[in-house]
């Protein structure tokens, strides 16, 4: 099983649309490590580690997000495995 982790922008409207609780819950569904914040600009920004699949299916999810938000585009790119365990809302 190859662990992996991904670091995640979601460009939109996301913020005030309960997006970090819903991501923390269905990252802790899945088993999937990591964080979620709002950012100073209007972004959420996220890091997800865990088993590829897993990860893959929670990076599809932040693609449209809680039913209030309106995801514009996401950027995902890759960084190093840090071992992390649980998921918080930064």
């Amino acid at each position: 099983m190859e662990i992996v982790r991904r670091r995640i922008v979601v460009h939109g409207f996301v913020q005030g649309v309960w997006f970090r609780e819903s991501a923390r819950r269905r990252a802790e569904e899945l088993g999937v490590a990591g964080w979620v914040r709002n950012t100073p600009d209007g972004f959420v920004e996220a890091e997800l580690e865990g088993p590829s699949e897993d990860v893959e299916v929670l990076v599809s999810w932040f693609e449209h997000g809680p039913p209030q938000a309106e995801v514009e585009r996401i950027d995902v790119e890759p960084v190093d495995p840090l071992g992390e365990r649980g998921f918080v809302v930064r």
